[in-house]
């Protein structure tokens, strides 16, 4: 697998804290290789698809040779993932005879768009001829790669708390000096028994420059059936593969993605319009923006909406992305609401 030398421009130099990188804000890198490790396997195992030729499940992650960091450059996030992963699926025909077979992901890295990323399904050596290979072929390729997907996306929510520090007018500057050695002895020393009085917040007095966007896009589905997808737990399990708290009731709560997003459903229509407070986790504390679907009937199909406002402007691309790769195609590759996007 290639590795980083050092004439590539994102070559990583050992983190340093000194009076050159301040409260690390000229570089700061995470490594976050086992922690990625255990997150593709969680996501991969597990998942299960089904057909007229039986069903198919992913029982063994055997191989996941690579690496991931995220690094902070003078207050841009760079996000470096290699992975070269082989898991094997287990199918069980509809007479109950079983089979064995792999899945190979060898580009699995931040170079690779997830639509572009190349997923192969074979049977095991000597296992006969058998339909659930096209099952795995069709239905299993969809099913993994949205799963890959949600580790990109845990993989850019988990671990940038704290890389970047937001200042007045939402741009990013030279954090203050580290407090002197006096200040951090009275802050360890300091008893932390009864009623205290706490420190300012950290986003007094900031002010977030924000967007709004609008997105379109077509489901082959009912209204009554896209509208469940979004507030009921077991859909949203379902298309996120992970756990997720959703109370679909107007003022519910609602946290997916262990956490990587969450908010509140402030208007509920029933299979017409979805209004919400949203965020990821990474936004300034207590910035939401006001995400609004409406779901239109055009008979075979169902036309969604998307009008989001109160984004904070750095990251317009990241959660336009995010909903179209992560909400509306997983959805559909999840359940098979497939069309084409505006």
């Amino acid at each position: 697998m290639a590795k980083w030398g050092e004439g590539d421009p994102r070559w990583i130099v050992e983190e340093r804290a000194d009076a050159t990188n301040v409260n690390n804000w000229h570089w700061t890198e995470r490594d976050v290789t086992g922690w990625s490790t255990d997150k593709l396997k969680e996501i991969l195992l597990g998942l299960r698809v089904e057909g007229p030729e039986g069903c198919c499940e992913v029982t063994d992650v055997p191989k996941l040779d690579g690496e991931a960091s995220i690094n902070n450059r003078k207050g841009k996030l760079i996000y470096f993932y290699e992975w070269n992963v082989t898991a094997t699926w287990t199918g069980t025909s509809k007479v109950g005879i079983k089979y064995k077979g792999n899945i190979s992901v060898p580009n699995l890295s931040d170079e690779n768009d997830m639509d572009d990323l190349d997923i192969s399904v074979s049977l095991c050596k000597d296992e006969p001829i058998t339909p659930l290979t096209d099952l795995m072929k069709r239905e299993g390729v969809k099913t993994v790669r949205a799963a890959l997907g949600s580790y990109v996306v845990h993989l850019k929510s988990e671990f940038t708390q704290g890389m970047i520090l937001p200042t007045v007018n939402g741009v990013v500057s030279q954090p203050p000096p580290p407090p002197s050695q006096t200040q951090i002895k009275v802050k360890l020393d300091k008893p932390q028994v009864g009623p205290s009085v706490s420190a300012p917040s950290t986003n007094t007095g900031v002010k977030v420059p924000t967007c709004k966007f609008s997105l379109k896009e077509t489901f082959l589905t009912s209204p009554d059936e896209l509208y469940n997808t979004f507030i009921n737990k077991d859909l949203v399990q379902a298309f996120t593969h992970s756990a997720a708290v959703v109370d679909g009731n107007k003022g519910g709560r609602f946290k997916l993605l262990d956490g990587s997003v969450n908010g509140e459903f402030t208007e509920l229509v029933p299979d017409k319009k979805i209004v919400m407070k949203w965020r990821f986790k990474t936004w300034p504390p207590d910035h939401y923006a006001t995400v609004t679907l409406k779901m239109k009937d055009q008979g075979s199909e169902t036309e969604l909406k998307l009008d989001c406002d109160g984004v904070p402007s750095v990251e317009e691309e990241r959660t336009k992305e995010g909903w179209k790769r992560y909400y509306f195609g997983a959805i559909k590759q999840t359940f098979g609401f497939g069309a084409r996007l505006y």
